[in-house]
């Protein structure tokens, strides 16, 4: 059977924002949108499946301005920083990112964002979907520390695919093929201020380069267009296919409030012996201790063709719940079904034969491996 899958029109207004980048999507042809962080994120420009392919083979440029900024500076950043994630902190240095969970005084999972160290009292928190900014500024009230939380003048366009290197060398120069995975420089680009990072939502190899003055939006768009031409980039956005393939995880979709780092493959950031007090230690070294009830795991659905969920698809194994799908794709390079999927502890042993129940009727599903594919990167 045959999935025709139509996106929903949003339509556009002033409410919500917009970045800098956006009249440069809608001029080559953008056709449709998603919010994320209150501001609207392109979706696709082609069919979906087409653009994963240039990602996979080649270089797309993605609008993830919605990626929003929390800045941290003042006397105190790095204790206050310290005391928003279990992650322990002592040794990124500056000029270096850090994929950092943000936990709440449960040990939920409030966001899980790349920490960028601008200065030794200079942060940044590039955030998923959920609001970091007003949790921290809540966080400082009371926390008798001196530090200044803003959002600043900062949105990073991605440049992904195996030929993301040549693109950034033709705009920037050879020094980007030196910059290591997960590390970042300041620059300018003729003028245009940038952060300039190695790293994205894609395990294909790229870089994100923060604006640092939303004026230039447009100029950077087209210099990276420019500058890609011959290496034949397209405009695209973050695939749900290649970070799914990837064992990315995507916060509202594989993870909430409800979920603690353990569960979701987060634990090795969690470094319960530091000294510092973060929030939810306590917390997270009780469920430590009584071990977790549940996991994330990767699943193959057999059977036809499914088209990416729209809800989470509950997960029984002989007649009784046990989970649920979080995430599900079908994998071109696989040519399968794949998902993400939060099943219980019982159940989440490789090869367990479970049962989903799609929009479409119930199909068969195993405990696979991640990644499903290995990353570039």
């Amino acid at each position: 059977m045959q999935h025709n899958y139509t996106a929903p029109l949003i339509a556009i207004g002033p409410r919500v924002r917009k970045s800098p980048f956006f009249e440069a999507t809608r001029r080559y042809g953008c056709k449709a949108y998603s919010i994320y962080n209150h501001m609207y994120m392109p979706l696709y420009y082609d069919d979906p499946v087409a653009e994963y392919w240039r990602l996979v083979n080649d270089v797309t440029v993605w609008d993830v301005a919605c990626e929003r900024q929390v800045e941290i500076t003042g006397p105190d950043t790095f204790r206050f920083v310290q005391r928003l994630t279990p992650r322990n902190l002592t040794r990124c240095a500056v000029g270096q990112c850090k994929y950092v969970p943000i936990t709440a005084e449960d040990g939920g999972m409030l966001n899980d964002p790349v920490l960028l160290r601008l200065g030794e009292n200079h942060f940044w928190l590039s955030l998923a979907d959920s609001d970091v900014l007003l949790w921290a500024r809540g966080i400082a009230v009371n926390a008798g520390m001196n530090v200044t939380i803003t959002e600043p003048d900062a949105s990073p366009l991605a440049l992904q695919g195996p030929r993301a290197t040549a693109v950034m060398v033709d705009l920037i120069g050879d020094w980007v093929k030196e910059l290591r995975y997960f590390w970042f420089r300041e620059t300018d680009l003729n003028g245009i201020p940038l952060v300039v990072a190695r790293s994205g939502w894609s395990k294909q190899s790229g870089f994100e380069l923060y604006l640092r003055d939303g004026k230039y939006g447009d100029e950077l768009w087209e210099r990276v267009m420019e500058a890609g031409r011959r290496h034949e980039i397209t405009p695209g956005a973050p695939s749900a296919i290649e970070r799914i393939e990837s064992g990315l995880l995507s916060y509202g979709s594989d993870m909430t409030e409800e979920n603690n780092p353990f569960e979701i493959g987060l634990g090795k950031y969690v470094d319960l012996d530091q000294e510092a007090d973060f929030i939810g230690k306590d917390a997270l070294r009780r469920i430590k201790a009584e071990g977790i009830k549940q996991k994330l795991v990767g699943m193959e659905i057999h059977g036809e063709q499914l088209p990416l969920n729209e809800q989470r698809w509950p997960l029984q194994h002989n007649g009784e719940p046990c989970g649920v799908i979080t995430s599900s794709t079908y994998s071109p390079r696989l040519k399968k079904n794949i998902a993400l999927a939060i099943v219980s502890i019982a159940k989440a042993k490789l090869g367990t034969n479970l049962t989903v129940e799609t929009p479409w009727g119930p199909a068969e599903a195993t405990v696979g491996r991640l990644p499903f594919i290995e990353p570039r990167e």
